[in-house]
């Protein structure tokens, strides 16, 4: 991926913090936590992480501390200097099967971190004047062709019931003059994980599956989006409450498929999988790839973020280049 470059207007970015920011990032060893870092201290910053072990560093200017979620406890030291969190952790949606203590893990790893981070600021004195929560396009469940703004209702599913409860406790750091941001993040192309190593697996054998369910429209987004969004909503103080992070065109997934089979250059033949099937074999957790969204960008565009990737072509040839 090429550098990012998110557009600033001088002295207008963080309110109180200047060009050179502290940020402390949750779940920073993950596909966005690893590219954000990578991003901010090309940018000057200093980081510090957090999470249940030391998160090794990629390099100078980051201080790593560790907290205990079951005991609501964590190193204070982590929010020494910190102007603004990036609050990503969370126990993976798709990694288990979703058992009842499975779900409670999802559930609780998300609302009690940010409960201890908010409990943590109330008790000791602070320079935090932002936090950009991660949370995502379940929000809605599967809303056909319908297009979603942030003013749509949380759906009745699992998902949407997690994200809805993660940006409630998000929104409770107004409550300590932090202002609050929460990203609803699409379906995450990057080079090396988020969801083309799913979408892609069947290619080696000439076979470009796609899900047969009408409408299912897939909101993507490019890796390096995901991050400029977030540090744009950092940055400038007029950002409020939840945006859609997902590029300007969500398509159907069979039409992100052969964009896919273009830009790989593959002869993979499209082939349809029943969407029965894929409900029988994973049950509930079938929402994660059955779940129609077609989300507006429009409010994140007109807070002034301009998309580096807004077609999936050009997304698709910044992650398979030569291809």
């Amino acid at each position: 991926m090429r550098p990012i470059a998110v557009r600033i207007k001088q002295n207008r970015h963080f309110g109180v913090i200047g060009d050179m920011a502290k940020i402390l990032i949750t779940g920073a060893g993950g596909l966005i936590g690893t590219r954000l870092q990578q991003i901010l201290l090309e940018r000057g910053h200093e980081i510090h992480t957090i999470g249940r072990s030391l998160h090794s560093s990629i390099g100078p200017g980051i201080r790593a501390y560790t907290w205990d979620l079951s005991a609501q406890q964590m190193d204070p030291a982590a929010l020494e200097g910190v102007d603004g969190i990036i609050h990503l952790a969370g126990a993976g949606v798709a990694d288990e099967r979703w058992t009842r203590a499975r779900k409670k893990e999802i559930m609780d790893s998300r609302v009690d971190s940010t409960r201890l981070l908010l409990q943590t600021l109330a008790k000791y004195p602070h320079e935090v004047r932002t936090i950009v929560s991660a949370s995502a396009v379940g929000y809605y469940g599967d809303a056909g062709d319908e297009v979603m703004t942030e003013k749509h209702p949380a759906a009745d599913t699992f998902l949407a019931e997690v994200t809805a409860s993660w940006e409630r406790e998000v929104r409770r750091f107004e409550s300590e003059g932090v202002r609050h941001v929460c990203c609803r993040i699409g379906i995450v192309l990057a080079p090396h994980g988020g969801a083309l190593p799913e979408l892609t697996k069947t290619l080696a054998v000439g076979v470009a599956s796609y899900f047969d369910k009408t409408p299912l429209y897939y909101p993507w987004i490019h890796l390096d989006d995901v991050c400029g969004i977030m540090i744009h909503a950092l940055e400038h103080t007029q950002l409020r409450g939840s945006y859609n992070t997902t590029a300007p065109d969500p398509v159907p997934i069979k039409d992100l498929m052969k964009a896919i089979v273009r830009a790989k250059k593959s002869k993979a033949i499209l082939m349809p999988v029943p969407a029965f099937g894929i409900r029988l074999l994973l049950g509930e957790m079938a929402e994660m790839v059955l779940s129609s969204q077609r989300c507006s960008a429009s409010k994140i565009m007109q807070a002034g973020y301009s998309f580096h990737y807004p077609d999936l072509d050009g997304a698709l040839r910044d992650i398979y280049p030569g291809k």
